[in-house]
């Protein structure tokens, strides 16, 4: 049994494809003892996947991307949040965007996408930073609510369900950043690429798991209740409500694949990779390294004809 380590962001729901994986024993299935280790700021994740203490990561891609172009050796080898599942959500006296002038929005991190996007949006609505607003870097989905209820920040992006759980207790949705950008590749399965080489067995492994474990997220709406409540300590109906998003969003990927579409509008978008003097990498898709997953959809696919 070959043991690896793979790193994700927090307790987030868009870390299902691994705990489905670990917990219906398709990691073990796979012949790999899989240790999933949690970290709250994103940057971390990054890091330990560069050095060499995480094999894999469910990871910023923007961070896969900014290190490629760095001449750094991160690849992408699948998807994971394809399509953006969040709230733009602020306290409950600020009802329009316009009111966060003067205010401060909330981060995972001033080198992640989600940065961009803020300034986007509010871009739209006339508000420009810094001169409007301040950005700060508080950490992930977790930690932006906890913030938001004790008012040190204004706004910040929401993840579903926790989404839904703000807007329950009175906070307001400003805007739903799905509705103008369709396609945003805010996360995904990253890799070191002298790893995966030297490691080709190991990686289609884990990569086998990984789809059936979308497989089976789409086809199972109360095993994926007890297993969001069990890793996310979300309620019953908040973790129905985010499985009735995802799928019908289409947020992870069925088949488990990043998507060139939403690559490109992360790039389009970010402020960090278009402040680049020149890529050397000119389209979206050769970020990716497909082959790892098309080698394990072989696999599974003759695994399954016999």
């Amino acid at each position: 049994m070959k043991h690896i380590k793979v790193g994700a962001v927090s307790r987030n729901y868009f870390n299902m494809p691994l705990w489905i994986a670990k917990d219906q024993g398709f990691f073990e299935e796979a012949g790999l003892d899989v240790s999933i280790e949690l970290y709250e700021p994103i940057d971390e994740v990054t890091n330990r996947l560069k050095d060499g203490r995480l094999q894999l990561s469910l990871g910023v891609t923007e961070h896969v991307i900014l290190e490629s172009e760095s001449g750094g050796g991160l690849e992408i080898l699948a998807g994971n949040v394809n399509r953006l599942p969040f709230s733009f959500i602020s306290r409950p006296h600020i009802t329009k965007p316009e009111h966060l002038r003067g205010g401060i929005v909330g981060v995972s991190s001033l080198e992640a996408g989600s940065s961009s996007l803020v300034m986007k949006i509010l871009s739209a609505h006339g508000l420009e930073h810094p001169r409007d607003y301040k950005i700060v870097a508080v950490g992930p989905i977790l930690s932006r609510w906890n913030k938001l209820q004790s008012g040190e920040i204004d706004a910040g992006l929401q993840g579903i369900p926790l989404n839904y759980v703000a807007l329950d207790q009175g906070y307001v949705s400003l805007c739903e950043p799905l509705d103008d950008f369709p396609w945003f590749q805010f996360t995904s399965l990253n890799v070191a690429g002298a790893w995966a080489e030297a490691n080709e067995e190991t990686t289609v492994a884990f990569l086998r798991a990984f789809v059936r474990a979308h497989d089976w997220f789409y086809a199972n709406k109360a095993g994926c209740r007890s297993i969001a409540m069990e890793h996310s300590g979300i309620s019953a109906d908040y973790a129905d409500r985010a499985w009735d998003d995802y799928t019908q969003r289409e947020i992870f990927p069925r088949d488990a694949a990043a998507n060139v579409q939403s690559i490109q509008a992360l790039i389009d978008v970010s402020s960090l990779i278009r402040a680049l003097p020149g890529r050397a990498k000119t389209s979206a898709a050769e970020y990716i390294n497909p082959k790892y997953l098309e080698q394990a959809r072989r696999t599974l696919g003759s695994q399954q004809s016999v």
